[in-house]
């Protein structure tokens, strides 16, 4: 059995999510297709100008205590891997350079290419929200790849030299989170069935097994 899992780096709620897919795949006959997209930071910046006054400060209540509820360590990260600044109006706006969430985001397709999506999202996103500072720096990212059984310096110099192919990539996994029925992270799917949130991933996990879903032997 086969799902698709639409999934951002910046997105803490992708991070919640990432170890139960990851499990999923090891304990299930089942196979997680890893499927990075931008976040909504950059997919749509405009998102932030018109939310209720007190989305904010209930999303960072909520993200806190699934964490703390999920037993996963949870630090706003630094950097934060999308740069964004309050303009003189006090609203929040998305800047024009992004140096962490590109290349994030290539390296995701490339992981997905080489089979070991779920596992690179996973041990990424564990650096990046999990509170390890300047998760960028140093050799945090090629130790976190190679756990996921990659190569870093391989996969970077692809982002580089293939930039406009993955970026197309990454542009089809955004018709097809959009076509799938929502437009939030993490989504998953399965036989054209959304499933938005980690608040869902019982569900999905109901479905699955009412479906046929069998542990690996």
């Amino acid at each position: 059995m086969e799902i698709d899992v639409f999934w951002s780096f910046r997105s803490p709620w992708s991070y919640l999510a990432t170890k139960r897919l990851r499990a999923w795949q090891e304990d299930y006959d089942l196979t997680v297709h890893f499927r990075p997209v931008y976040p909504i930071a950059v997919r749509t910046p405009e998102f932030f100008h018109s939310v209720q006054p007190q989305w904010f400060s209930y999303f960072m209540t909520d993200v806190f205590r699934v964490a703390e509820m999920q037993a996963l360590p949870f630090v706003w990260p630094k950097p934060d891997p999308v740069n964004q600044y309050v303009d003189e109006h006090g609203q929040r706006q998305t800047d024009e350079v992004q140096p962490y969430i590109h290349r994030l985001t290539r390296l995701g397709i490339l992981a997905a290419e080489q089979g070991r999506g779920i596992e690179f999202a996973d041990e990424v996103s564990s650096l990046i929200w999990g509170g390890t500072q300047n998760w960028d720096q140093a050799a945090h990212l090629a130790h976190a790849a190679d756990r996921a059984g990659l190569d870093l310096a391989a996969m970077d110099a692809l982002v580089v030299s293939e930039a406009d192919r993955l970026e197309s990539m990454i542009e089809d996994n955004q018709f097809d989170h959009e076509r799938a029925g929502h437009w939030g992270v993490p989504t998953c799917t399965y036989l054209g069935e959304p499933f938005f949130g980690q608040d869902r991933l019982d569900v999905l996990l109901w479905r699955l097994k009412r479906e046929g879903l069998q542990g690996r032997e």
